[in-house]
């Protein structure tokens, strides 16, 4: 069995592992990441045909990573957001010439965003793609991290290093070998995505309607389509999925309305379960969970990617600020003290903003899921003020475009060096 070190071990590669190999390149620091399906495969779930809106705090990252250009050449700018009631008449807004920025955020499509990560990635000397592999066993000390891995032809492989990473999802099978507990509640929904060809110009306007069965929001993309995320219940979910195209279009239609003139040319649909999951602590000794393998959110509101790429952020922040590696002839060696205090720091920082954003996305999801007659009282009340209350709605815009709190600096669009 071969054996090498590295100063990093990152545990998955999907958009949040692969982000963060590439904002560690500057720091100089050996990097290896794992992952368990080949590379630029059709099967690599995180770079499918799925739509993410990425938040202003993102699209600065990816400005300070230099990947930015590229991204938005192939993105659709979100200036406007519009939030409804089913049942109720009216609804609210934000708008991006109010908060004074080009856009509120951008829609993406995986595929794409996949692919300029994967050729950033390929230019880097500092970081070794080990892949198809997977991680079966963890081994965590004060004097290092160990992984053991399973390669391709059934032959295995030993990386000792300095800090493991655990970015390899919500089932998170690396969390579990650390010893982490996560919790985990199911909404009882699925999501159904895909997109479609709406008759009217959806004009940059990202929708967020409240229906009694749960949100569905309408995106824009690129060429006059519109990606969907229609959360059904998980009784009704077989059904729908089941439904011909004009039948899921009309009942699509029924739940939206026709803002945007009526649907046509659904695209391939997929549905996945919406559950609730939060880890019980975020460290453990010589290694960090981040992304989905520390969090899983509803879809209302689409932060789940962009929590996720905060916690890249901040990780990056207080490894470049941390005085952990002192290097000596061959190698680096690490202060087993001073990945305690980081990953300490790191904890700390992380932590209010991921459980705000939780109680923000529950929050949600229960006060317009509710029919009972006290909640559907404190939801319009909640509407009007949101509209009526100066402030309020600069305070939600912050919030959804991730530049609310404490910032680190490549969420402000600063390089880490």
């Amino acid at each position: 069995m071969s054996s090498k070190h590295y100063d990093i071990v990152i545990a998955g590669g999907g958009m949040i592992g692969t982000s963060l190999a590439i904002a560690l390149a500057p720091l100089g620091l050996r990097v290896a990441m794992v992952e368990a399906i080949p590379r630029k495969a059709a099967a690599q779930p995180s770079f499918d045909d799925r739509s993410t809106a990425l938040s202003r705090s993102t699209q600065r990252m990816f400005e300070a990573m230099g990947l930015w250009p590229r991204i938005v050449a192939a993105s659709t700018p979100i200036r406007r957001i519009h939030v409804s009631d089913q049942g109720r008449f009216g609804f609210s807004h934000i708008d991006s010439e109010e908060q004074e920025v080009e856009a509120l955020g951008y829609v993406v499509i995986n595929r794409v965003l996949g692919a300029v990560l994967q050729d950033a990635l390929d230019n880097l000397e500092s970081v070794d793609v080990i892949c198809p592999a997977r991680i079966t066993a963890v081994e965590l000390a004060p004097v290092g991290a160990t992984a053991v891995l399973d390669l391709a032809e059934g032959k295995q492989q030993t990386l000792s290093c300095d800090l493991l990473i655990a970015a390899d999802g919500a089932s998170s099978a690396v969390r579990e070998m650390m010893g982490i507990t996560a919790q985990k509640c199911s909404y009882g929904q699925r999501a159904v995505i895909g997109n479609l060809l709406p008759e009217k110009d959806i004009e940059n306007v990202a929708y967020e309607r409240f229906t009694r069965h749960g949100p569905l929001a309408i995106l824009p993309i690129a060429d006059d389509r519109a990606a969907f995320v229609w959360t059904v219940s998980e009784d009704d979910a077989e059904r729908v999925m089941a439904l011909g195209d004009d039948a899921f279009l009309a009942e699509l239609q029924q739940q939206f309305g026709f803002r945007l003139g009526a649907f046509s040319k659904v695209g391939k649909r997929a549905s996945y379960p919406l559950i609730l999951s939060k880890a019980l602590r975020l460290t453990a000794t010589r290694s960090v969970l981040i992304g989905n393998s520390a969090h899983g959110l509803h879809p209302v509101s689409a932060q789940g990617f962009n929590l996720g790429m905060r916690d890249v952020a901040a990780l990056v922040d207080c490894i470049a600020d941390a005085s952990i590696w002192s290097v000596s002839p061959g190698r680096s060696e690490s202060d087993p003290a001073a990945i305690a205090a980081m990953l300490e720091q790191y904890a700390s920082w992380r932590r209010a903003d991921q459980k705000k954003l939780v109680r923000f996305t529950d929050g949600l999801v229960k006060l317009f899921g509710s029919e009972r007659r006290p909640l559907r009282v404190l939801r319009n009340i909640a509407m009007l003020g949101f509209d009526l209350v100066p402030g309020v709605r600069s305070v939600f815009a912050k919030h959804t475009m991730g530049l609310a709190g404490r910032l680190p600096r490549l969420s402000r669009g600063v390089p880490v060096k």
